[in-house]
């Protein structure tokens, strides 16, 4: 699953990668350290253009009456996500781009107690889009929050050592049809990606249960 994301990559590079609009959005610190129900970066196509957008990681299925009547939802798994109540409607009429320089995985240590830490990383080094899903959620005080929730795939030969389960990739040549602007067959794009996209390494265990923000957390260990 992806539980930790990292963006480090500029508003104004993001806007041109994926083609946006900034759309009021902030000028991006670079970012070490997300994690859920903290703001991500999508991109969703908006009358026709497509606009950057923070949005809060953690989905919220329109029957809740809070944000906390179910389990926090981060992650939607291809396989079932057109069936699920939750996203049924989300993955027809809500999909977005979540733009990604990698993410952590953990790995079990030798006793059996300790977790290590890996950094998954675009082995190009150009940013990545991970498939996403949105919804506008309304509270009872009318106030209005939108979500999100990546979606994730079974795990290339790659990387199914670390985890069974990745972030679904979608190339440049195919935002497009996963954004809906090139019309139906978005189903054919939930595979998972090739083994020679990503890479990966481990790193100090400083970030297991970290919260603050820091550039070390990506630095090869040792």
């Amino acid at each position: 699953m992806c539980y930790r994301s990292v963006l480090t990559t500029p508003k104004d590079a993001l806007a041109t990668l994926f083609a946006a609009l900034p759309d009021g959005l902030a000028e991006q610190q670079p970012r070490y350290n997300i994690r859920p129900t903290q703001p991500l970066v999508t991109i969703h196509t908006q009358d026709g253009q497509r606009v950057l957008r923070e949005m809060r990681w953690g989905f919220v299925p329109h029957w809740y009456k809070t944000m906390r009547d179910g389990p926090l939802i981060l992650n939607a798994r291809a396989e079932t996500i057109a069936t699920k109540p939750a996203f049924a409607q989300a993955v027809r009429q809500h999909r977005c781009l979540i733009p990604s320089d990698g993410y952590y995985e953990w790995t079990t240590d030798d006793t059996g107690k300790g977790k290590d830490p890996w950094f998954i990383h675009p082995k190009s080094g150009q940013c990545l889009g991970f498939a996403g899903i949105w919804q506008l959620w309304r509270s009872n005080d009318g106030e209005d929050f939108e979500t999100c929730a990546i979606v994730t795939t079974a795990a290339n030969t790659k990387l199914h050592n670390l985890h069974a389960r990745m972030p679904l990739i979608i190339a440049p040549n195919d935002f497009a049809l996963w954004l809906g602007e090139a019309g139906h067959g978005a189903a054919k794009l939930m595979v998972p990606a090739p083994d020679d996209v990503l890479d990966y390494y481990r790193v100090e265990r400083t970030i297991n249960g970290a919260k603050d923000n820091d550039s070390g957390f990506i630095q090869p260990l040792g």
